[in-house]
């Protein structure tokens, strides 16, 4: 039996593709024992356990860039974390470990190396974390979703462009049946704005200011706001045609096949789903993302034609404008599309499993 343990967390970015690499396995090993290293009272506590995936926590997080006195404990969680994962490594004995970003991904990679257990990286944002450049060069190998993240890693021997895994149950729906599930004109333009599972309060406010256009020009709007501006946006559009308002999309498949454009922050997640459906995008940098690397996600899409970039401090005086040459210019969403998927690769969840697999293989090849 195949046993394989991933380590990662913090945000969804970081879990959901653990997530979708342990579904990709389970389809080509049932019988594969797989665990998760993870933090307390995290995305990833919940997560993977709903998902049917065992869970195990590490006390450990992040070094904050500011003066913050939570720093002061950041070497005792270090030091306890790496003692917590060579027990954990000893227990369940994997055949390999594979970390999918975020500082509590390094303490069970960096044991693993050392003890001689095969590791692998996969890394969603084009500007790599710091853990994943500071352990580039001790794993097995380091799956990138962009080709531009290369530079910014010491080894290349090791480096594969793989691509971002996406959950495995987003399906691409037909446009007309998409906009039937949201009751929404087959004949009309529609936009799908978001900013992550919990909202975007700059965006929707942004857009609150230009909603009336949005309407009176015929646009309908697929809305997802948020827990924290749900009520006061839902009251404001309450009885308007053509504005679906959800706090959440569990059915987000959905909402990308039904949309002409979406407005969005650019976390790595995000970037690899849009470009999945190969939906035109207006790209709104988070602009407090640890080493900025919502922009470069961006970037990477704007500089191959897929998405335009807005910056959070031009979305009121800019936004009205980006929505109204973009969505009505049938020839550019359409060049867009074309490049977003490009972008993509489809099959990522079953390569870099496959790649796990063959590692996890080779170590017990070794050891038989």
């Amino acid at each position: 039996m195949v046993r394989i343990m991933f380590a990662g967390g913090g945000t969804g970015g970081h879990i959901f593709p653990g997530i979708a690499l342990a579904d990709a396995i389970k389809k080509i090993e049932q019988n594969a024992e797989i665990i998760f290293v993870g933090t307390k009272g995290r995305i990833e506590s919940r997560v993977v356990p709903k998902a049917g995936y065992k869970f195990v926590s590490i006390w450990i997080s992040g070094f904050r860039r500011s003066l913050d006195p939570r720093n002061l404990l950041f070497p005792l969680k270090l030091v306890v974390s790496l003692i917590q994962s060579f027990f954990i490594l000893k227990k369940f004995k994997p055949d390999v470990v594979v970390g999918t970003g975020g500082y509590v991904s390094g303490p069970p990679v960096f044991v693993a190396s050392l003890a001689g257990i095969p590791t692998l990286i996969q890394e969603q944002n084009s500007y790599p974390g710091i853990t994943t450049r500071l352990l580039s060069s001790l794993v097995d190998e380091v799956h990138i979703s962009f080709d531009i993240t290369r530079k910014y890693l010491k080894r290349k021997d090791n480096v594969f462009l793989s691509g971002n895994p996406v959950r495995s149950n987003l399906k691409i729906y037909p446009k007309d049946e998409a906009l039937r599930f949201f009751g929404l004109d087959i004949g009309k333009k529609t936009l799908f704005i978001f900013g992550g599972s919990a909202g975007a309060r700059s965006i929707n406010q942004a857009v609150l200011e230009v909603i009336d256009e949005l309407i009176s020009e015929g646009i309908q709007v697929i809305w997802q706001t948020g827990a924290l501006d749900f009520e006061d946006i839902k009251k404001r559009c309450e009885g308007e045609i053509g504005v679906r308002v959800f706090k959440f999309i569990d059915e987000i498949d959905y909402a990308y096949s039904a949309c002409d454009l979406v407005l969005c922050r650019a976390g790595a997640t995000t970037i690899s789903e849009i470009t999945y459906f190969g939906v035109p995008s207006i790209l709104v940098p988070y602009p407090f993302a640890t080493a900025n690397h919502q922009y470069e996600n961006a970037r990477v899409l704007f500089e191959n034609g897929a998405g335009e970039i807005l910056l959070d401090a031009e979305l009121k005086s800019k936004l009205k404008e980006k929505i109204f040459k973009l969505i009505n210019d049938d020839e550019k969403l359409q060049m867009m599309r074309e490049k977003a998927k490009a972008l993509s690769n489809p099959n990522a969840s079953e390569l870099i499993a496959k790649s796990i697999l063959k590692l996890a293989r080779k170590k017990n090849v070794q050891h038989g």
